[in-house]
């Protein structure tokens, strides 16, 4: 049988300070990722621009992605020309942020799927892939693979190919996708140790992310998220921490299919202005964790990363579209703390701040009693 081969996927998103964040967290989470995917038998290969792969940051081999100006990256095809060049049979793949958390047992045990298993594919989300495993990669070769990674369970399970997805953890769901991912995870232990070694290496100061945590541990408050929330990860959330919670869920699977419906809080904020919503915020809850990526597309599409980034660490000289200057001027006057990101920081994000939340605070964790049932050690 072939051996097992990674494919990691890795596309800069710019120079201003935010994107720079993000890029050299994801390239740092890469190379601890190839050195553990090399322990557990796997040869890795990173695909990723002309640029990045003259710099051999990643000490792996690196190819670049077939790209032109009439054919722009389609992630689909991209991983179709790779196994066919590549032969490859047994699969893993990955994008640059994902995987950064996941330990030596948890990659082994994907790279024994892919070595073994027949007739299904393992997803970490299967409504948005961050990454899979393919025991018979070349069965991808006869599907319509989309054009970004998000909606490949989709089309992978609509090909008829048995789909599994991962138990939701930190490890699983955590993904380096906007700046506030790494400001989170640099207040926990979390990281393979070359993720860990980058974070170390700095000061990362946020205006909201410590009052936001420490929101977490008051029995007496109540935290409020917003955006994409899997009622699965705010179940384990709520679990772990000793406030109250609430939650406005809105526009999932927003990346992975296509639909007609607007989200309820859009048409909100887009008719009665940014100002109200937090008036209405701060009345509601002691702090609050918001996916913006739902919220505030109000044209065709999301404005570029660098506006987003800013918007994330309120850099509101960088942030120069007026909709979105305009949220998140009114979220850092909020009078309660506000955490702006994307998708993973109400994804892996919650997961890790029910963990950061406690770090050098001895309280008592939870709102709720463990369950009754059977013998139990006491604390």
């Amino acid at each position: 049988m072939k051996p097992v081969m990674a494919l990691v996927f890795h596309a800069p998103v710019g120079r201003t300070m935010a994107e720079r964040i993000v890029e050299e967290a994801r390239r740092a989470s890469t190379r601890g990722l190839c050195v553990l995917l090399q322990t557990c038998g796997v040869d890795p290969i990173v695909v990723a621009p002309a640029e990045v792969a003259r710099t051999g940051v990643f000490d792996v081999e690196t190819r670049t992605p077939s790209v032109s100006a009439d054919a722009p990256f389609h992630f689909g095809r991209e991983i179709q020309r790779l196994i066919v060049d590549l032969d490859i049979e047994n699969l893993l793949y990955f994008g640059s942020g994902s995987g950064g958390l996941l330990s030596e047992t948890e990659l082994r045990d994907l790279a024994e799927f892919a070595r073994t298993e027949r007739g299904a594919a393992v997803f970490n989300n299967f409504y948005s892939c961050d990454f899979a495993a393919f025991p018979e990669a070349q069965e991808l070769l006869h599907i319509a693979l989309p054009a970004v990674d998000n909606p490949l369970g989709f089309a992978v399970a609509d090909a008829g190919i048995h789909c599994l997805s991962m138990p939701r953890s930190a490890s699983t769901q955590f993904d380096i996708d906007t700046p506030s991912d790494v400001y989170e995870l640099a207040r926990t232990d979390r990281g393979n140790p070359e993720l860990r070694r980058f974070l170390q290496d700095r000061t990362w100061d946020h205006p909201s992310l410590d009052p936001a945590l420490a929101v977490l541990t008051d029995r007496s408050a109540l935290t409020i998220l917003v955006g994409r929330v899997n009622p699965t990860t705010w179940s384990h959330f709520e679990r772990e921490v000793a406030c109250r919670t609430s939650a406005l869920v809105e526009g999932r699977g927003m990346r992975a299919a296509t639909s007609r419906h607007v989200p309820w809080l859009r048409q909100t904020i887009a008719e009665d202005g940014a100002a109200p919503f937090f008036r209405r915020l701060e009345n509601a809850a002691d702090a609050a964790w918001i996916d913006t990526r739902p919220l505030l597309p109000f044209g065709e599409s999301l404005p570029p990363p660098s506006t987003r980034f800013a918007s994330d660490l309120f850099r509101l000289d960088e942030v120069d579209d007026p909709v979105w200057r305009s949220f998140t001027e009114a979220a850092l006057q909020c009078r309660i703390p506000v955490v702006l990101g994307g998708h993973s920081l109400v994804s892996g994000g919650l997961y890790l701040a029910a963990e950061a939340c406690w770090k050098a605070r001895n309280v008592a964790r939870r709102l709720h009693p463990d369950p009754f049932g059977g013998e139990k050690e006491r604390p």
